[in-house]
């Protein structure tokens, strides 16, 4: 198929169609580290500082992608100072975007991707800036919507609903959309998903925990550990 001049490129997700995606190298780096790590982190909590030290401690123990969602105490301010603690190797991103202004203000923050929990005005604010965003979707029209309105890679969300079937039965007719279960993935469910193709999953509370709100450091840097093993082990049976 010869792509018109001026047309957008095709979308190898979609064989056949075309949809509009800024070809941007910050924009591929998402989804080459979600690929490459299996795994992001999401925190959400009342207490900033704890909230911080739970980022830190993350990011210490090798889960490189960690979302700082917006409903978490001076969210802002832990996802600016996370930054600068961490550097520019590490992507703290913002979950739960909803709105342009929230992308504006999460970028100004120094978030290095956007988290949606659906397809909302945020993803097509990403979009424009150059900002790698994971766009919320359950239904398959909105995983396609998704994909074409710019987002790196699909949250499939809430994953709780349908569990690892779901995304099995997902992929069949979209084999090569890049889907990001989110929403009640533990252990077990996290290698689970992994088998039947995520590209990765998102973990918030079996592997947070109660650290966010002022708990065990300890326990949560082992349960990271427990984490980044499982995907590091799905990662090398994929390149077997």
């Amino acid at each position: 198929m010869v792509t018109p001049p001026g047309a957008p490129p095709p979308d190898p997700d979609l064989p056949g169609r075309d949809h509009e995606r800024p070809a941007a190298p910050r924009h591929r780096q998402l989804l080459r580290r979600l690929r490459r790590t299996r795994l992001a982190a999401i925190v959400r909590g009342p207490d900033p500082d704890a909230a911080l030290r739970t980022v830190l401690a993350l990011l210490d123990e090798g889960v490189s992608l960690v979302e700082v969602s917006l409903n978490t105490a001076d969210a802002l301010g832990v996802i600016r100072r996370a930054a600068a603690e961490a550097g520019p190797t590490a992507f703290v991103g913002a979950g739960t975007v909803l709105t342009e202004d929230d992308v504006a203000r999460a970028r100004e923050a120094g978030a290095s991707w956007i988290v949606t929990p659906a397809l909302t005005e945020s993803v097509a604010a990403s979009v424009r800036v150059v900002l790698p965003v994971l766009a919320g979707a359950l239904a398959p029209t909105e995983a396609v919507a998704a994909r074409r309105a710019g987002a790196d890679a699909v949250k499939l969300f809430p994953a709780s609903i349908g569990g690892p079937a779901y995304l099995k039965a997902l992929r069949d007719p979209f084999p090569n959309l890049p889907f990001v279960p989110v929403g009640g993935v533990d252990l077990t469910g996290a290698g689970q998903y992994l088998a039947h193709g995520a590209v990765a999953v998102g973990v918030g509370s079996p592997l947070v925990g109660d650290a966010a709100r002022g708990g065990d450091l300890d326990a949560l840097r082992e349960r990271a550990r427990r984490f980044t093993a499982l995907c590091a082990a799905d990662t090398s049976r994929g390149q077997a």
